[in-house]
């Protein structure tokens, strides 16, 4: 039985949508202005082409609102293995830009797969995802669920394309909202962190930190009721032992500190089975953070390892692997409060900025627009993402509940690396920001991701079987 209840579009999506588009295209002119060639309409210049890729996207908003929304849901399954099709095809024929394997050439313009297959993946796991009785609970519903999202990361990092390829791991956000256990989200964290520790912090120093951690969870679960000042005393010569061994460089009192300590532990509590899995989990933290420096330099190229290393302060060259961070933080920097003014921006104009109609689209709008400027960016895209979040729990379709949310996760994994790479919270990866870099694959696929979520609840279905 399907009931249908036709509500109208959400206006303010619209309207928050245009806001930003509009921006966008001004912010690549301004970054490509050019005093001989003053039209926007100008096709010699990129604001020139980004004008028209607007009306066409503004053209496809429209046509997705015109048609109906069973259209999508009933071929979501299709789009997806299209957009897979499309991801392979790259492979075989496409076209190496920017040291990455990610685009088929058409004669008349470039297309860039991954951002098909995102909107696509999107689409099918909202699909799979409505047809799961309740929460995601099964080995089989783990692995089809998994499956959706992982498949079309392995081809997108085979084309080298590793920006692209960590925007589809947003969509396991998704999950939690559906009754995924938060366990997944806590392992990759840690697995995160001990990542970059492992970077920062020598083998030894990160091994016996994990391991004073566990043994303190190890006190604090079965010492509580049993606290005497002995233990109080072991915990005080392990902090003396990690003290001496860092001022003197004496790397082996860590792991034997927390060995020996291990040790009274386990004869002063009777916990086995506690212990037992502190053991094990020390081990394969021990393990993981050993392999580390193996799979950061087998693994990731030398751009992409040098990138890390400006983030992580391990490599300092402003005039080399730095270069790109340093300008942009120098041109945002410059804006100060109020900005230089519209076309006025010294640094976007003097192409100090690598990248500027692209990657690093917001430098234009720190620099001539300020302070002020860039919060009231961010301040559209924060309207933006709540207010799907807001449609996605009005939903009565279970699809399009989860169809909104990856639409959320999607733009905001974008909106928060972009503007993060800019301002150096994170590695540069060379993803656009939605609605405002130049190029018309990012800007379409974006129409059609968020057009599609609006009309779906401007259509809000039931589906009870």
């Amino acid at each position: 039985m399907n009931s249908k209840q036709t509500t109208g579009v959400d206006w303010l999506l619209i309207l928050t949508y245009v806001c930003l588009i509009v921006v966008g295209l001004l912010a690549v002119y301004t970054a490509d202005y050019d005093d001989a060639h003053t039209a926007l309409f100008d096709m010699s210049r990129s604001y020139g082409r980004q004008a028209i890729w607007m009306g066409v996207s503004l053209f496809i908003a429209f046509v997705v609102l015109m048609v109906d929304s069973r259209l999508f849901t009933s071929s979501a399954y299709v789009l997806y293995a299209l957009s897979l099709l499309l991801l392979i095809l790259v492979l075989v024929a496409g076209a190496d830009i920017s040291g990455s394997k990610s685009w088929i050439e058409t004669g008349f313009f470039n297309i860039q797969p991954s951002e098909i297959a995102k909107f696509a993946t999107c689409l099918a796991l909202a699909k799979h995802l409505a047809g799961v009785s309740s929460t995601i609970s099964t080995e089989r519903e783990h692995i089809v669920t998994f499956g959706i999202i992982i498949i079309p990361i392995l081809l997108t990092l085979m084309q080298g394309d590793a920006g692209s390829a960590l925007v589809f791991f947003s969509l396991i956000l998704v999950l939690y909202r559906e009754g995924l256990s938060g366990m997944f989200l806590v392992l990759g964290a840690i697995c995160t962190a001990l990542f970059l520790l492992a970077l920062l912090l020598p083998y030894t120093v990160l091994g016996a930190a994990i391991g004073v951690i566990l043994l303190g969870v190890l006190l604090w679960r079965e010492g509580r009721a049993m606290m005497s000042s002995n233990i109080w005393i072991y915990i005080g010569v392990v902090g003396l032992a990690l003290l001496v061994s860092y001022y003197l460089g004496a790397a082996w009192l860590l792991p034997l500190s927390v060995v020996g300590t291990g040790v009274v532990v386990i004869l002063y509590f009777n916990s086995k089975r506690l212990i037992f899995g502190l053991l094990s989990l020390f081990m394969l933290c021990s393990a993981y953070i050993s392999s580390v420096d193996f799979a950061f330099n087998h693994f990731l190229k030398p751009h992409q390892k040098n990138r890390i290393g400006v983030i992580l302060g391990l490599v300092e060259d402003k005039q080399g692997v730095g270069y790109n961070l340093n300008q942009s933080k120098i041109a945002i920097g410059s804006g100060g409060f109020w900005g230089k003014g519209f076309l006025q921006g010294t640094q976007n104009k003097g192409n100090f900025v690598p990248e500027l109609r692209t990657d690093f689209i917001f430098c234009t709008i720190g620099e001539e627009f300020g302070f002020l400027g860039s919060l009231l960016i961010v301040g559209l895209y924060v309207l933006l993402l709540t207010r799907i979040v807001q449609v996605a729990e009005r939903q009565l379709s279970p699809l399009s509940r989860v169809y909104g949310y990856g639409v959320a996760a999607i733009l905001f994994f974008h909106f928060a690396i972009n503007i993060g790479m800019t301002i150096g919270l994170v590695p540069i990866i060379g993803i656009p920001l939605p609605f405002l870099s130049y190029g018309g694959s990012a800007l379409i696929s974006f129409t059609i991701l968020l057009f599609v979520f609006i009309k779906l609840d401007s259509e809000r279905s039931s589906f009870l079987r």
